[in-house]
């Protein structure tokens, strides 16, 4: 009787972590604009119990459950699949495009830039240790924005339009 006993103990345990695994999963394919559209076309997206089911899942959006998603979007998509209106016209190639084309700007602009390092290849091949250290230290991001009243490219601080120089924070 005590071996049955752990089993008993974990087999709630067990269907737990499937469910849990199984709407996070289903949580990350929102992420995808051609699975909603996909859903769209086949009118899950209409169906009342599948509009529930969505409105269930915004629990996800607590940071306890926000930590496992892998793909942020997935959440700003379950947000929007919340409203009619977008459930309605994501059926559309030309919606599907949009948010494909938004999803894929956010994902290439949104990184901040990092300085090469400054020691060259040829250093470390020739086994100059000092450069192997400059090498492996942690480079400072650099920031894609700049500061306000620079000019794009410059260091030097630009007018403001009525003439008095702008005032650098550094």
């Amino acid at each position: 009787m005590s071996a049955e006993a752990p089993d008993q103990a974990t087999f709630p345990r067990a269907l737990n972590r499937e469910r849990f695994e199984l709407e996070l999963e289903f949580v990350q394919s929102l992420a995808n604009p051609y699975y909603l559209q996909q859903l769209a076309q086949h009118g899950i997206l209409q169906q009342p119990e599948f509009v529930n089911y969505l409105d269930y899942l915004q629990y996800w959006k607590q940071r306890d459950y926000a930590r496992f998603i892998q793909y942020p979007h997935a959440l700003h998509h379950l947000d929007l699949l919340q409203k009619k209106a977008f459930r309605e016209q994501i059926a559309k190639d030309e919606w599907r495009d949009f948010l494909n084309q938004k999803q894929f700007d956010h994902w290439r602009t949104w990184r901040v830039v990092r300085e090469p390092a400054s020691s060259s290849r040829q250093e470390l091949v020739e086994g100059d240790m000092n450069a192997r250290r400059e090498s492996d230290a942690v480079t400072v991001p650099k920031a894609r924005f700049r500061s306000p009243g620079t000019a794009p490219g410059s260091a030097l601080p630009t007018p403001l339009p009525n003439g008095i120089g702008a005032r650098r924070d550094s």
